[in-house]
């Protein structure tokens, strides 16, 4: 039912392979669209994606609730639930 298309890309121009395994995978998902760009540029983009730039992740202080230790958790932690360091997190699951 499907055969291999070659695309080109929208960012490089180079040509690639749009595998008929891959339009299998689009249609069990539901895609309607072919994709645009090379495995290179997709990869590329996503690793620059929010204009260039990773996003860094904000890591806040806090005591934990059973030993007292000082840790970093990536939550603003409040007053309403207790914070675990994760030596006492993973004890606890």
């Amino acid at each position: 039912m499907y055969q291999d298309k070659t695309l080109a890309c929208k960012d490089c121009g180079s040509d690639f392979t749009f595998t008929t395994g891959e339009q299998e995978f689009y249609a069990e998902k539901g895609f309607q669209n072919e994709p645009a760009r090379c495995k290179d540029c997709r990869t590329s983009r996503k690793a620059t994606s929010n204009n260039g730039a990773r996003r860094e992740r904000v890591m806040f202080e806090a005591t934990c609730a059973d030993c007292g230790k000082e840790t970093q958790i990536p939550f603003k932690p409040t007053n309403a639930r207790p914070v675990y360091c994760k030596d006492c997190f993973d004890s606890r699951k």
